[in-house]
């Protein structure tokens, strides 16, 4: 053990990392969620209605008063969880005791994300307005409730499960086989031993690592393409985006998961150490992802690991292809820091290479 420090520093540290992550960072009840008013109105009541969200602590407001059509966008972007739509006569059909409609629309992708919100709000609205309705107002106060409330949960209105596992399930399983894969490539030529004559060739340490990295992305489709079959045929997961701009996805993604897994390969001295170091990639971006919980549930600190990682990135992708239709706008803001994470990993490995070398 004394000789094999990486190996004795994974036994201390991937337990250390779950009890982090387990303890601090993962959290099922995600709170101070971003929300959108569409309002027509603004007077005191509607103040009064938003001012309780914000004090619920599950409504987190980051832009007031967009149009429709910019709440629309910002939802299908995943940029905000709610978009609270208020008609233009609420005050009036209020005093009126018509019971104006109040909407609440929801991303559901993630159904674990939104149902304690919810039901904050159900029973918001039987208090927020106790302390206005006095003087005038006082004939509506022991009668039903003042306003009729809707929810409509978008993308996934049955709030069925597997519509949000399933498709994460893609990226996952990249991660997992398409690192450990590529992380034991170098180790294992150092112990077979014919490291020494591939670094006898001319070959630069780049076209070394993309000639270990193509023969996988071909393996990476092939299972990109199984679990698409397997996600339409049998769990009925609807398909609303466009085929080609996921498959393009996907070849990014694997491509910065094959480069992570050569990475680890050029630094570990074997294949133990590769894969030890494989898993203790894998932990973080299972756990931080927002695969297993609700991303936006972590701490701020967390969530900033977790935007670092590419299995985040990709999940809001494969998911906003799928389930809302995104097209290559709302796709491209994930597409790039995957795209930058693979550049900075293969100038890493570069460099690594480079060491072994001398």
């Amino acid at each position: 053990m004394r000789r094999d420090r990486v190996t004795f520093a994974m036994m201390i540290g991937i337990p250390l990392m779950q009890l982090v992550l387990f303890g601090f960072a993962i959290n099922s009840d995600p709170k101070h969620l971003p929300t959108v008013v569409v309002s027509g109105d603004q007077g005191p009541l509607v103040r009064d209605l938003v001012d309780g969200m914000r004090n619920s602590k599950y409504f987190h407001f980051v832009e007031p008063f967009p149009t429709e059509e910019e709440a629309d966008r910002l939802l299908r972007m995943g940029k905000v969880q709610f978009v609270l739509h208020v008609p233009g006569n609420f005050s009036r059909d209020f005093a009126k005791g018509l019971r104006p409609t109040l909407l609440l629309e929801a991303d559901a992708t993630d159904p674990s994300a939104t149902g304690n919100a919810v039901g904050a709000l159900r029973n918001l609205v039987n208090t927020v307005w106790q302390r206005s309705l006095g003087g005038s107002l006082s004939y509506l106060s022991p009668g039903e409730l003042p306003v009729d409330l809707r929810i409509q949960p978008r993308y996934n209105p049955e709030g069925l499960t597997q519509y949000n596992i399933v498709p994460g399930l893609m990226g996952v399983v990249l991660t997992l086989t398409m690192v450990i894969i590529t992380a034991l490539a170098i180790t294992r030529e150092r112990e077979r031993g014919t490291m020494e004559t591939l670094l006898s060739t001319p070959a630069r340490p780049v076209e070394v690592m993309v000639g270990k990295i193509a023969p996988y992305i071909l393996v990476g489709y092939i299972q990109v393409g199984l679990i698409m079959a397997v996600a339409l045929a049998v769990f009925r997961v609807p398909f609303q985006g466009n085929i080609i701009l996921l498959a393009v996805s996907a070849f990014f993604f694997i491509a910065a998961n094959l480069s992570m897994g050569i990475l680890l390969s050029t630094i570990a001295r074997n294949q133990l150490q590769a894969g030890q170091m494989a898993v203790f990639f894998f932990l973080p971006s299972l756990l931080l992802s927002g695969f297993m919980f609700p991303f936006r549930g972590m701490p701020e600190w967390a969530q900033w690991v977790g935007t670092a990682l590419p299995l985040t990135h990709f999940l809001r992708i494969v998911r906003g292809i799928m389930l809302k239709g995104n097209g290559l706008a709302e796709t491209a803001a994930h597409l790039w820091p995957i795209m930058l994470f693979t550049f900075v990993v293969i100038a890493a490995g570069s460099k690594f290479y480079r060491k072994t070398l001398d």
